[in-house]
């Protein structure tokens, strides 16, 4: 007598039924919710390292800059006299170029320059992702007075 045992073949062309696919889904969907914040909240974080980072090196070009000249840009000035020599009183004396390009923060905004400064002699900051004053989190201002 014949046992009704399907073979190896029908099993594995028999496919998947709805309720397994519908497990699936809501597996890929739990791990999605799960996952996905903590992905989106590493972008932030890298923006604003970048930030920092690029504050910290707007510093250093301003301090060499103010050791060439015996003092930093004026506010007229700005960061572009760390591109190109600038034509407004005090014309630094002893100018180089101290940057190759001036970036721009990672949300796309200029960096601030502000002479005198408000935190320190002078300041360099990122407004962050808002684009305004003052915020927290990802929106916190990204300064030069930070360590």
């Amino acid at each position: 007598m014949k046992q009704n045992i399907p073979s190896l073949r029908q099993r594995f062309q028999r496919g998947f039924t709805l309720i397994e696919l519908m497990v699936v889904l809501l597996i890929i969907g739990v791990l999605a919710a799960l996952i996905v914040p903590n992905v989106l909240d590493r972008a932030d974080d890298a923006r604003v390292t970048a930030a920092k980072t690029d504050v910290n090196n707007l510093m250093q070009a301003l301090k060499l800059y103010k050791l060439d000249n015996q003092r930093y840009p004026t506010a007229e000035q700005g960061l572009q006299a760390l591109l190109t020599k600038p034509t407004t009183a005090p014309v630094p004396p002893n100018w180089k170029p101290y940057l190759d390009l001036l970036p721009n923060d990672p949300w796309g905004k200029p960096y601030v320059y502000l002479n005198p400064g408000v935190k320190g002699e002078i300041d360099v900051m990122s407004f962050g992702a808002d684009g305004q004053a003052g915020g927290e989190g990802k929106n916190a201002d990204i300064g030069s007075w930070q360590p």
